[in-house]
């Protein structure tokens, strides 16, 4: 499968979703920002754009546009607790750096 999400990131969209109360699933994209270039872009999507594609993993429309899909092809979706701090986290097979604050990478 081209996105993969793990038992949490699931479980935390599927919450996110259903506290919100509308929304047909969860937009994975990327905007040219940063320090290496790209950053991830998240959000709820009410309404499908043309160049949308829609994946269901794990029970969840994960959307993706047809730019940014090949730089997240084979992309999986984490949700991590780590003390006080909670957030997602993208194991993307395409990023060849980081930047040294970890919010941006290349490709």
């Amino acid at each position: 499968m081209a996105i993969s999400m793990t038992p949490a990131a699931a479980d935390r969209v599927k919450s996110f979703l259903s506290n919100r109360g509308k929304g047909i699933g969860l937009r994975l994209g990327l905007k040219t920002s940063g320090c290496s270039g790209m950053v991830y872009v998240i959000e709820f999507v009410d309404a499908l754009n043309d160049d949308d594609e829609v994946y269901e993993v794990a029970d969840v429309n994960i959307i993706i546009d047809a730019k940014s899909f090949i730089y997240l092809q084979g992309i999986e979706l984490d949700f991590v607790k780590e003390g006080l701090n909670e957030g997602f986290q993208f194991n993307n097979p395409n990023a060849k750096g980081e930047c040294g604050c970890g919010e941006s990478f290349t490709v």
